[in-house]
């Protein structure tokens, strides 16, 4: 019996930028996404970074199974995956391309501290370590688990961001009082409680 996950098992062709994508390239601000286009591009970011580490060859040094676990690691790539568009844009000129790939090296180094910083590895992951500020209450000891289906946990952690970030939505939606427009503090005085 196979199941079918969508958006995962749609596979874009990564050697056919003229039908990658149906709007210009644009900066993803991961922290400003409604929860439909967070889902949208994680997705697709996640398609592309598959793409990326299978056609280099690209250890887990670099990039690693939980990389999506790791905001460090989720804005890289998501910086890296924008530029890679502009590059290859067909309207782009000739010699993008070369640049990119002078910018991937660089951004591979940067991926390889970022992923010795924070923890995670082929096998096994941990949240990243935080450092504590004087006046700050500890930070709790993460506790490595082991990796043993990637995208099982891609899947589960898509589901999990999408609706934590459709709760912040509906809360926000729900704070504004619907005769005046004003957002309210509590969304109970929005009910007229």
């Amino acid at each position: 019996m196979t199941t079918h996950t969508p958006g995962f098992d749609e596979e874009p062709d990564y050697d056919d930028t003229q039908n990658l994508i149906a709007e210009p390239p644009h900066p993803v601000n991961w922290n400003l996404l409604t929860a439909t286009d967070l889902e949208q591009e994680l997705l697709e970011l996640n398609r592309w970074v598959d793409w990326l580490r299978h056609t280099y060859g690209l250890p887990a040094s670099v990039i690693p199974p939980y990389w999506h676990r790791h905001p460090e690691l989720l804005w890289e790539l998501s910086a890296l995956h924008l530029h890679w568009l502009c590059a290859y844009d067909p309207d782009q000129n000739g010699s993008a391309p070369l640049g990119w790939h002078r910018d991937f090296a660089d951004a591979r180094q940067r991926l390889r501290d970022w992923v010795t910083a924070s923890g995670t590895r082929l096998d096994r992951d941990r949240p990243t370590r935080q450092t504590t500020w004087p006046g700050e209450s500890p930070a709790e000891h993460a506790e490595e688990t082991a990796i043993t289906d990637r995208d099982q946990d891609f899947v589960q952690y898509v589901l999990d961001e999408v609706h934590q970030r459709q709760e912040a939505e509906d809360a926000f939606y729900a704070s504004i009082d619907e005769r005046t427009g004003e957002i309210h503090d509590h969304p109970e005085s929005a009910q007229g409680g």
